[in-house]
């Protein structure tokens, strides 16, 4: 079959995309395998739809939901579909599985492991089974909202898939509470004081984005506002509201960023009020977090998953750990009491800063800090000749430079423990680690990101033994 724009075919969906988008197929010459992949959004494995075709490629389609003919059993009713729902759910980029039940989106996001490693590396480790989130909503102890001009009044919320137009949204079910009532805060003061919000087309404006953190063992809240200059009308009022309205506030920050650019935060930041940063505690340790910090945003899922790695790291006090994307230090650091010494690498100065800070805060003295980037941190070890036992990596979802993986494997760690928030990018670079002489023993997906498209994963790796 010739798919057009515009045409309306009816699919049954029988897969998922990464992206959390349904996958049906419409048969050439009726057999399925020579046929066209059809992705639908917001579908389930096991629906029947009646789809609409907005786009045609030539190895691929796109479609949306016209009427669901048949639900599949995966589906939310529409009583608990109610319950769970959000009003800007389908209109904004966050959520991609809110109207399925939780224990479909755990299988789907367990087969998108399987499949990566399988397709993208050719690898059959042990894989074991998901490790579930224990809600499902006001999970996250952080939030960026980007601020824009809107046709009768600013914009706050989240952009819509693939733009960056903005969604409207204060409460985003994902998010604490208290964060919706801050940003509607924000946006009466913006209001009121007729302060103008940055456009992205002319490069005008002052406010960019809205950024909140909160500490999740110890209730206290940062505000920061990314604007691009740093003059803000009647900020004491703003502080005044703010400080009536929100138990536990305890930092207020300008984030300067007057730079054309995607990246939300500049490199310059001054306290309005309250201190530069605040304190949450995780497995037992306490960190200062400022706005530019790396710090997991899931936090109760962030121990269980510190907590797997530290298990598949076998640490026995004796090993040098190496700890490489370390961010301000947390996971390398909840396992300091475990190892001889610590050293941990990152490229963002401000977050060793953290990271040193973090360490003296918790009375930790075998850990050091390196500036540099993971591949030029271990080529500086290794010219040393220091050979960690233990390697602990946590890249950006590009994963690790292929330097990189040359350079651990001449220093031959014991062990690898590989934590990635990207299957592909994990599944290329565990064939690339299997090509240096390291087995893949197993790897764990943990669901940091419930009603998201993400997963997150701790994959082990040992060295392999010479033969005699």
């Amino acid at each position: 079959m010739q798919l057009q724009k515009n045409q309306r075919i009816s699919l049954q969906i029988t897969g998922m995309t990464a992206e959390g988008s349904g996958v049906g197929w419409v048969p050439s010459d009726g057999v399925e395998s020579q046929g066209l992949a059809v992705f639908v959004p917001y579908t389930a494995v096991g629906d029947e739809i009646e789809c609409r075709i907005v786009k045609v490629m030539s190895n691929r389609a796109y479609g949306i939901t016209e009427t669901l003919l048949s639900a599949s059993p995966d589906r939310l009713t529409d009583m608990e579909q109610e319950a769970s729902s959000c009003p800007v759910f389908g209109k904004c980029g966050g959520c991609v599985y809110r109207h399925i039940r939780y224990e479909a989106e755990l299988r789907y996001k367990q087969q998108r492991v399987a499949d990566a490693l399988h397709r993208i590396g050719g690898l059959n480790p042990e894989l074991c089974p998901i490790i579930p989130c224990d809600r499902s909503d006001h999970y996250r102890n952080k939030a960026q909202y980007p601020v824009a001009p809107g046709t009768y009044r600013p914009l706050i919320g989240f952009y819509a898939p693939r733009s960056h137009r903005v969604v409207e949204q204060h409460h985003c079910p994902l998010q604490p509470e208290i964060f919706g009532t801050a940003v509607d805060i924000v946006l009466q003061w913006v209001k009121g004081t007729g302060l103008p919000v940055y456009n992205e087309q002319t490069g005008e404006g002052i406010l960019r984005h809205l950024y909140l953190r909160q500490g999740q063992t110890t209730g206290e809240l940062m505000i920061c506002l990314v604007c691009r200059s740093g003059k803000l009308p009647q900020a004491k009022e703003l502080i005044t509201r703010l400080r009536e309205a929100l138990p536990g506030l305890t930092s207020v920050i300008v984030n300067l960023n007057p730079r054309e650019t995607n990246v939300v935060l500049g490199k310059e930041s001054y306290v309005l009020w309250g201190r530069e940063t605040i304190t949450d505690e995780l497995c037992g340790l306490r960190f200062h977090l400022s706005p530019r910090s790396f710090y997991q945003v899931n936090h109760e899922q962030a121990q269980r998953l510190y907590r797997l790695a530290a298990s598949e790291a076998a640490l026995t006090g004796t090993q040098t750990l190496l700890d490489l994307y370390c961010g301000t230090g947390t996971i390398g650091l909840t396992m300091a009491h475990r190892v001889k010494e610590l050293i941990g690498a990152e490229t963002v100065p401000e977050a060793i800063e953290d990271a040193r800070k973090n360490a003296l805060e918790n009375g930790i003295q075998n850990a050091r800090f390196l500036c540099a980037d993971a591949a030029q941190a271990a080529r500086q070890l290794e010219e040393q000749h220091i050979r960690p036992q233990v390697v602990i990596l946590d890249p950006p979802r590009k994963g690790c430079d292929e330097e990189l993986i040359g350079i651990l494997s001449r220093m031959g760690p014991d062990r690898i423990v590989y934590v990635s928030c990207d299957p592909a990018t994990l599944a290329r670079d565990l064939a690339r680690f299997q090509q240096k002489n390291y087995t893949v023993v197993r790897v764990t997906p943990v669901d940091m990101f419930p009603r998201t498209a993400h997963v997150e994963c701790v994959s082990l790796l040992v060295k392999n033994k010479p033969i005699q």
